[in-house]
Formats: C-alpha cells, sequence, structure tokens
C-alpha cells in the first residue's frame, strides 16, 4: 500500500484511535505512566478492559469532537479518502450522557474533515436488547447521508441474538445497514446469527473459516468481512500471523475488506494491514482487489477510489 493509492476504511472505532497523547490532551490530569499502563494487555477481556478506560475519560461532547478532530487528521496523510467510523453510542447511553449532542458534534466535525466521513453507531452486546434498541433510535433520528448504519460489538456471548433482532429491524426499515460484529472470538454461530439480522458487511468474522457451508453461504449473500490483522493478533484470538485464516476466506470465494479496528490500542495504520497481508501471500493483485472492495462495499456514498 502506498499513498500514492486512495482507499477507504470501514472498520474503525473513533474510540479506538485514542492514544495516550490526546488521551492527555483530554485529561490533562491523568498520570502517563498510569495511562500506558491502563492501555496494556494480551488478550481480549483485557483489551475491553483497556477500551472502557480509554471511553470513560471521554465525558463531553467537545471531548468527542477533539478525538474526531486528532483521528480524521491523521487519515489522508495514510491514503485514506472515505471512513466509516464507529461510535460507541451505546455506552454513551449507558452513562447517561448527552448522546444526541455527542453524535451531533461528530457529525460536525466529520463535515469539517478533508476525508469523507460516515458514521456507524455501535451497541454492546453485554449491554443486552433493550439497550441495543436505544441505540437503534438514536441511530434512526440521524440516519441520512452522515449516519450510515447501525453496529454491535463487545463480549459475542453477552446477549442473546434474538434481543438484538428489533434493533436491527427497525434500522433497515429506516434505511441504515445492519453491520455487527461476529465470528471474532466466538464461532461460526454467531456468523449465521449476524446473517440472519440482515448484515451487509460482518465485522471481523474470521471463525467462518470452520464451517464450509457458512462460506459458501457468504459468498451466495455478498457479505464481505472486515479483517483486522492486528487486532486478531494484539487480541489473541489468532496466535501467529501465519495462522491467520485470510488466504482460507479468500481462496473459499469470500469478499474481504482490510481494517485497523482501534489502531492506537493495535499500534496499526491501514498501511500496515497490507503489509501484514502480503506476508501472508497475498498477491498484488488481491491486494488490489481488497482496496476495490473498500470502496464497493462501502455502506454509505463512498467517492471513487
Amino acid at each position: 500500500m502506498t499513498t500514492s493509492s486512495n482507499y477507504a476504511e470501514l472498520h474503525l472505532h473513533l474510540e479506538g484511535c485514542l492514544d495516550v497523547e490526546t488521551l492527555l490532551e483530554i485529561q490533562p490530569s491523568l498520570d502517563r505512566n498510569e495511562v500506558e499502563a491502563q492501555l496494556r494487555f494480551d488478550d481480549f477481556a483485557g483489551f475491553l478492559a483497556s477500551f472502557k478506560f480509554a471511553v470513560m475519560q471521554l465525558e463531553t461532547p467537545e471531548h468527542y469532537r477533539l478525538l474526531a478532530r486528532r483521528a480524521l487528521s491523521r487519515l489522508r496523510s495514510q491514503g485514506i479518502i472515505y471512513v466509516e467510523m464507529i461510535h460507541s453510542a451505546g455506552i454513551c447511553l449507558w452513562r447517561k450522557q448527552d448522546a444526541r449532542a455527542i453524535v451531533e458534534a461528530l457529525i460536525e466535525e466529520g463535515r469539517r474533515a478533508d476525508v469523507t466521513v460516515r458514521w456507524i453507531l455501535d451497541g454492546v452486546r453485554q449491554f443486552g436488547g433493550e439497550r441495543f434498541l436505544e441505540v437503534a433510535r438514536l441511530a434512526v433520528q440521524y440516519a441520512g447521508e452522515d449516519v450510515v448504519g447501525l453496529g454491535i460489538g463487545g463480549d459475542e456471548q453477552g446477549c442473546l441474538a434474538s434481543e438484538l433482532d428489533a434493533g436491527f429491524r427497525l434500522a433497515r426499515a429506516h434505511g441504515l445497514k445492519a453491520l455487527p460484529h461476529a465470528g471474532e472470538t466466538s464461532s461460526p454461530a454467531s456468523v449465521w446469527e449476524a446473517l440472519g439480522f440482515g448484515a451487509y458487511r460482518i465485522g471481523h468474522g474470521i471463525r467462518s473459516v470452520a464451517d464450509p457451508l457458512l462460506l459458501a453461504e457468504l459468498v451466495r449473500r455478498d457479505v464481505p468481512l472486515e479483517i483486522c490483522i492486528s487486532s486478531n493478533l494484539g487480541t489473541g484470538v489468532c496466535s501467529r500471523l501465519e495462522d491467520h485464516p485470510l488466504p482460507a476466506l479468500l481462496a473459499a470465494g469470500v469478499k474481504v475488506v482490510l481494517s485497523t479496528d482501534d489502531p492506537a490500542f493495535f499500534a496499526t495504520t491501514l498501511a500496515h494491514e497490507y503489509a501484514l497481508a502480503a506476508r501472508l501471500g497475498l498477491s498484488a493483485e488481491d491486494l488490489a482487489q481488497i482496496r476495490r472492495n473498500g470502496f464497493h462495499y462501502a455502506a454509505g456514498a463512498a467517492p471513487t477510489p
């Protein structure tokens, strides 16, 4: 990957862009050593704890605005011209923050950026179906050019799939794309559930590789997977780069896009993700097709690559 080409980034958590410098800018009373210690982890549970610590430092719409400004300013220099940024609105609602004011601040900041920005509002599985429905209701208030999707993340064992149906149905009825995380730490069954939600794309989905029927269904429905290699390695859901299922997914005909997930936590860039994919044996044409997929499978109106 070089900046001579244009790229789309489709799986990027706003809160996962909260690096130490920005966090200390937002909360200058924090101790740097303590912050750095809080952001270290070696498994998925540890990552969730670090993510929660970081998000809890975001208290006002202006904090979110500053984070978005810092995150978006980095993207264009990396060759990214289109981004679908995931915002953990479910945490804001759980904390009883002014979730609407935060979304509006993010939309305003996105419109000022020198990249095309679309927003995905994300719920938290372990908070349950009723809280997810609240996120869906918030998302539909802003459905349109800026807010294009509804997602669900967190612990895949956090609640039954049936609890999430109403939220995704509401979102789809208002033109929002269903963009759930699934098949990251769990099993192929989680990906089947995501297809049941009417998923337009699936975040991660790497466990699909264990189920040939599921792979065939992803191909038949033309549902791509958002692959985040550094994230999978950093959380321990994939122990070694050479064990990553990306080549097997491509060999089965599944469409994929490459993304960074939480770049501040996994010390990565989109260029690095493409470099890791090349180390897995993907050809230049494979990588070029993945770049094109980033625009083709955008949930919003993406520019011409």
